[in-house]
């Protein structure tokens, strides 16, 4: 049976390779539809050129962005409002317009807390991924912006708290809060070590992060087998949306 087509929706250039980087290449290896949309940063930045160049590691296309600010780098989008003051309609309202245009069998997105750091852009990108997944089913919500389309699964990215536990000293700073959901919560775990070349050559190529010693710095500066250990596995919380969706709609 072929993967489903994939849309992963996430706050910032290099989150969508964190978070998401395995399954995706899974997915395009296979030769599923993939495609990522980034809420923050403008397109004639250079963390536009590091994104285009993961996803092109990843095999997902060309950049989507919304082109918003991220809420703590005001240069990301010179003179733009930051994406957690937009309003929420108009923000909902874009991101349908790409749901629709790439009409995917899963969406995948930041978990309510935001993932382990809880950054306020992974927040509010959670927000408007499952009011924008809902709304373009709708056929009367927003009929500028093409044919309702209902994807059959969201996936939150998330950690379980035994993960956390585990990984947290490597991955959040030090005496930073971190945000991990129970073990139960999680239903979609995928051990993505065949593809782990590409994640890990899609983290390192968001340049600017690594030199600056945010989280793809510090996986830069691990041993091999370390950096495999804190990024084989990514964790979900599935969500169907339709009654066939459990039968057609899983990561693997």
């Amino acid at each position: 049976m072929p993967l489903p087509s994939l849309l992963a929706v996430f706050a910032h250039p290099d989150d969508e390779s964190l978070s998401a980087g395995g399954v995706l290449a899974q997915h395009a290896a296979a030769g599923a539809r993939t495609a990522v949309v980034t809420a923050t940063w403008a397109a004639d930045t250079q963390r536009a050129e590091e994104l285009a160049e993961a996803l092109r590691i990843l095999g997902a296309g060309e950049p989507r962005m919304l082109g918003y600010a991220d809420a703590r780098a005001p240069q990301s989008a010179p003179g733009g409002v930051r994406f957690c003051d937009a309003p929420l309609d108009e923000s909902v309202r874009r991101l349908v317009e790409h749901i629709r245009a790439v009409r995917p069998d899963i969406v995948i997105t930041h978990d309510a807390y935001g993932g382990l750091t809880g950054h306020p852009d992974h927040v509010h990108t959670h927000r408007v991924t499952t009011l924008a997944v809902e709304a373009a089913g709708l056929d009367r919500l927003y009929p500028d912006t093409g044919a309702p389309w209902r994807p059959r699964a969201l996936y939150l990215a998330t950690h379980p708290h035994s993960a956390a536990r585990a990984l947290g000293a490597r991955l959040v700073r030090d005496g930073a809060a971190m945000y991990s959901v129970p073990d139960e919560w999680v239903n979609a775990t995928v051990d993505v070590r065949p593809w782990l070349d590409r994640k890990i050559g899609a983290v390192l190529a968001h340049r600017t992060e690594v030199e600056r010693g945010a989280l793809p710095g510090r996986l830069a500066g691990l041993p091999p087998s370390d950096r495999e250990r804190l990024v084989s596995t990514e964790w979900y919380i599935r969500r169907d949306l339709g009654p066939a969706a459990a039968a057609q709609a899983h990561l693997t």
